[in-house]
């Protein structure tokens, strides 16, 4: 039997090759995000090991929540670096002082201001040789006082800086201005992968970055010989312990591990949700596939079931043809994932950072998922046609080789899709009064929307008449070829509905996000608007960064301002959850947000006292009067709280409103403001008037000045990811479906060869063949396109409830641009897949197509 599926598997290798290409599309993406992972992981381990190469300890200070810089860093001195040049099994000590910087390039655009990382500012430690090894000179000179700088060569050319140009810069406050006298050369992989690199002199930096002779930390080398473990012990033993602390460059190394995993795990899910949804509407191309064929050959088993082979011998032999088929599948899925795992870097989000470079990583758990997924889903698949050839009698096939579906197993199809229908619907239903989108309702949405697709995939095949017959009236214009295409596609109900699913689900997910998206973008950009009176609003890109204190006042005196009022922004944590919190005036708050308190007021607000926002009272069982324990800023020390009101969800507000001097003392940068909302005399918005803001807060690429219909933009660029990845999935299920329909529409043309060559005698041109071939691909993407929009539409209409307690302005919105662009390209795929089997079906001669059996 293995010889006669290996024949089969040949003699229909055209009509499988289909088949092979859905398949493979779903093993491309789960082998090429798999061997992208691996890649990726090495590649940062290989550079994090040139970072640590000649670091075996490094000393810090220890965290103190709250501490001034002379306390945080007091201990890290030269002092101390003489100390411990004196340890036994020291080589070498190399003092830094360094944190954040960010640039504005010389045409004043911030330079990777939205990011946390990758902005490097450190100082410049000669040794005896009056250079330091880390940062060599390439050009210029070396920073000598506050007033100068270097630049890694990447960062001054991305930046457009020459050596003597001013370059603007700031770290945490007010902005900097500074001369560029050099240009250096660094290994270190943060900077190669996209990140910026300033250099200062050390008293410079350590101003900046610690305190004024102290240090940031200790780089440490061991002599040879010397474990690093060991050496961390006696460094430690010389270290004050309540004020600095050793690490081995090997749990640094650990840590960096854990952020690599968590890295390239989120770089991942795009490609696998691909693969997930690739490999299920393969799936339905696969069972159609060979289904046909099984049809096309009943003959052939019958003589076989006629010549001894038994009902297990039949179906070993389908599924031998389909896992060769697999095989195929995954060989070729395998090849093009090495393709797609080469262009990952590229089209990934990476927040501007390029990913570390290096060769591809070919691991055993990429070949052996590619032979699992893409043999185990073709097997899976051809399972169900597989025990339909083996009922097949032998009397049966060799009397017809097509035989009908009976009525009973028709019943029964009809009963349990009709079930599944109503069970989804009613799920969905449930969701009516639902105000919140808790874990069980999303879970129930979730669980209601798969139930009511898998329900449309059942009784797809009963569908089809109806639906078919429908669409009939529209191809009926074009005469008689439109009558042939639509009998032609009633004439298999379930092949029609098999080739229609794949679109079918890939047109219900797009339809449903579609409008999700619209309605959440409508509701973002009217909630960003009713909850702001501020006209302006100048913010930090963090709640680690801070505007300059001067700079409120400065903004407050700009011609043309009514209200200016600082906004400090911090993280609370509260239980388990960590939210935002905004400490604000309660004098001045009123006049900048539009705030709807439930219950009591902003006036409350003072020492010791928090207004929460809807969600936050909802999912903490508070009200107001009474207290709760939270956690403001970094640190773990609980502290009780009044909660003065409770006011609807506002995204300038955030989750709560605190007291802004509580908030101050408390944040991640004691003291320090991270919002000014600005309310003008007559809410003018002009051009002159931002400058003068810019102005006032020194053009810091460390700010943003946003109008509010800015503010509304930037809400917009949310839902461009998800419209990304609406019409990536659309973009996979058309491609299967259009393989689909060549599949179906050759096997149709392959059977219907006499009556095509019937019609030909009797007076049908080719174009007439061509376009009877075309409009039955359109009647099959229409019924798909139709099915998948009834159902994504619904699904999106009962779950856009759950949205109205988080956001009231919410409500079910019909992106039409978009449901008729997926409609127009659903037809467009049926037309052009139909292009093939067309021509070959026009070529036919009339003559030798009547004579063939």
């Amino acid at each position: 039997m293995l010889r006669t599926a290996l024949r089969n598997v040949l003699a229909h290798k055209t009509r499988l090759i289909m088949t092979v290409l859905a398949v493979c599309l779903g093993v491309a993406f789960i082998s090429g995000s798999l061997v992208f992972a691996d890649s990726t992981t090495a590649a940062y381990r290989a550079a994090m090991s040139r970072n640590y190469a000649d670091i075996d300890v490094s000393v810090g200070p220890k965290s103190v929540p709250g501490a001034s810089a002379d306390e945080q860093y007091g201990a890290l001195d030269d002092a101390l670096v003489r100390k411990l040049s004196a340890v036994p099994g020291v080589a070498s000590v190399r003092p830094t002082a360094g944190g954040s910087v960010t640039l504005a390039a010389k045409d004043g655009t911030p330079m990777r201001a939205d990011t946390m990382g990758g902005k490097l500012g450190v100082a410049y430690v000669p040794g005896s040789d009056g250079q330091d090894s880390r940062y060599p000179l390439t050009s210029g000179r070396a920073p000598r006082d506050g007033g100068e700088v270097a630049l890694d060569r990447g960062t001054a050319a991305a930046a457009g800086y020459s050596l003597g140009d001013t370059v603007t810069l700031a770290t945490e406050g007010p902005v900097l201005t500074m001369r560029l006298v050099g240009l250096v050369s660094t290994t270190d992989s943060r900077v190669n992968a996209g990140g910026t690199l300033t250099v200062f002199d050390k008293a410079t930096a350590q101003k900046l970055f610690a305190a004024p002779g102290h240090y940031s930390g200790m780089d440490l080398t061991a002599a040879p010989g010397t474990d690093q473990f060991e050496l961390a012990n006696r460094v430690g033993a010389v270290l004050p312990a309540d004020r600095a602390e050793a690490t081995t460059a090997t749990a640094q190394a650990d840590q960096q591990s854990v952020f690599i995993a968590g890295k390239t795990k989120s770089f991942e899910r795009l490609p696998l949700l691909f693969a997930v949804v690739s490999l299920f509407i393969g799936t339905f191309l696969i069972v159609n596939t060979f289904t046909m064929l099984v049809a096309h050959r009943s003959r052939e088993i019958a003589l076989l079931r006629a010549i001894g082979a038994t009902r297990r011998q039949v179906v070993r032999s389908v599924l031998a043809e389909a896992a060769l088929v697999g095989l195929a599948a995954s060989a070729l899925g395998f090849v093009l994932g090495l393709g797609v795992a080469t262009v990952l870097p590229n089209v990934l989000d990476t927040s501007g950072d390029l990913l570390p470079s290096g060769p591809l990583v070919i691991g055993p758990a990429a070949i052996l998922a590619s032979l699992a997924v893409g043999v185990g889903v073709t097997v899976l698949a051809a399972w169900l046609p597989s025990r339909r050839a083996a009922r097949i009698a032998p009397i049966e096939a060799m009397r017809t080789a097509e035989q009908p579906p009976s009525a009973t197993l028709s019943r029964i199809r009809g009963a349990v899709g009709l079930a599944m229908v109503v069970l989804g619907v009613g799920l969905l239903l449930s969701l009516s009064d639902a105000t919140s989108a808790t874990d069980d309702n999303l879970r129930t949405a979730m669980f209601g929307c798969g139930i009511l697709v898998t329900g449309l995939i059942v009784l797809a095949p009963l569908l089809a008449g109806p639906v078919i017959r429908l669409i009939g009236r529209l191809t009926t214009r074009f005469g008689v070829v439109g009558d042939l295409a639509r009998e032609n596609t009633l004439r298999d109900p379930r092949r029609t509905a098999a080739t229609a699913v794949a679109l079918m689900i890939s047109t219900a997910l797009v339809s449903g996000l579609a409008v999700i998206n619209q309605s959440t973008s409508e509701a973002l950009d009217s909630q960003a608007a009713a909850g702001l009176s501020a006209d302006y609003v100048i913010s930090t890109r963090n709640t680690t960064t801070a505007i300059d204190p001067a700079a409120v006042q400065r903004v407050a005196d700009v011609p043309g301002v009514r209200t200016a009022s600082a906004v400090a922004d911090s993280t609370l944590s509260a239980g388990p959850l960590v939210k935002t919190v905004s400490g604000v005036d309660p004098k001045t708050v009123d006049d900048v947000l539009k705030l709807h308190f439930l219950s009591g007021s902003v006036k409350g607000l003072g020492p010791g006292k928090l207004a929460v926002s809807h969600s936050f009272a909802r999912d903490h069982h508070v009200t107001t009067g009474e207290q709760i324990k939270v956690s403001i800023g970094p640190g773990d020390r609980d502290e009780p709280y009044t909660v003065v009101g409770v006011y609807q969800d506002n995204p300038t507000a955030q989750d709560v409103l605190g007291y802004r001097a509580d908030v101050q003392i408390h944040g991640y940068l004691r003291d320090s403001v991270q919002r000014i909302l600005v309310r003008t005399t007559d809410g003018t918005v002009s051009h002159d008037l931002e400058k003068r803001l810019r102005a006032a807060v020194s053009d810091s690429p460390l700010l943003k000045v946003q109008n509010r219909a800015q503010l509304v933009q930037e809400q917009a660029g949310v839902a461009g990811d998800l419209m990304t990845l609406m019409f990536g999935l659309l973009a996979i299920g058309v491609l299967i479906s259009a393989l689909g329909m060549v599949n179906t529409l050759a096997m149709s043309v392959s059977e219907r060869t006499r009556e095509i060559g019937v019609l030909r005698a009797i007076g049908m041109d080719r174009s007439g063949i061509r376009a009877m071939i075309r409009l039955e691909a359109v009647c099959v993407a229409a019924f798909g396109t139709l099915l998948g929009m009834a159902g994504g539409l619904f699904g999106a209409w009962k779950v856009s409830g759950l949205a109205n307690g988080a956001i009231p302005q919410y409500s079910f919105s019909l992106p039409w641009g978009t449901l008729a662009l997926v409609v127009l390209l659903s037809l467009a795929v049926g037309a052009v897949a139909a292009a093939l089997p067309a021509r070959r079906a026009a070529a036919l001669s009339p003559l030798e197509a009547v004579a063939q059996a």
